[in-house]
């Protein structure tokens, strides 16, 4: 039987990796799909004090049909080889097996999974799309810990990122709607999927 995928979109910091874990589900991390730091082909901020710097927040900066072809594999045969990316690095370390186990629901999540909405509700691999979301100031509260915490850049710019990313935080969640996902907070995400979960079980 062919496996269904439940995509978590929406701001970064939101809590779509923590609700993923909550979940018991086997997850797909879409960020493991960026380019590599040396890629060029990566889109580059043009204004502002972070200009020249490569802006990781574009989709140009993310390969969608290698997300879609892992998707792909992993609705069709239950198992497919992803990459595992290291922010720190800007790049990939290496890649991994992912195996759904048996799982006839899976997660996919990401700050552009929004992107993969639209082609898998069209090859009929679409369970639901969500775009989670909190108010403003939390999502940057949280983002900037754990960037902090995983040093991910150096602080300065974590803070610039940060202040953007929440004056921005209105326009990320509208384009994700407008690619179908359906704008909840993380509670209200994780009991829409319980409920899916139940009449899959049926």
């Amino acid at each position: 039987m062919q496996s269904r995928v439940i995509v978590l979109a929406g701001p970064s910091g939101a809590g779509k990796s923590r609700l993923a874990e909550r979940l018991g589900l086997p997850v797909l991390r879409l960020d493991d799909f960026y380019k590599s730091g040396d890629d060029p082909s990566l889109p580059r901020i043009t204004s502002g004090a972070n200009a020249g710097l490569v802006d990781w927040d574009h989709p140009d900066s993310w390969l969608l049909d290698d997300a879609m072809a892992a998707l792909d594999r992993l609705c069709r045969d239950g198992r497919a080889e992803v990459p595992v990316y290291e922010i720190a690095r800007d790049g990939r370390s290496g890649w991994s097996t992912l195996d759904l186990e048996g799982h006839d629901l899976f997660v996919a999540e990401g700050i552009f999974a929004q992107h993969v909405v639209p082609s898998c509700r069209e090859a009929d691999l679409l369970a639901a799309a969500y775009c989670v979301r909190q108010h403003p100031l939390v999502t940057f509260w949280r983002r900037l810990t754990r960037d902090l915490r995983e040093r991910r850049k150096p602080p300065l710019v974590l803070v610039r990122r940060g202040l953007a990313l929440m004056r921005d935080q209105q326009r990320v969640v509208a384009r994700a709607v407008a690619h179908g996902c359906l704008p909840v907070t993380p509670e209200q995400a994780r009991m829409a999927i319980e409920r899916i979960r139940a009449l899959d079980a049926r």
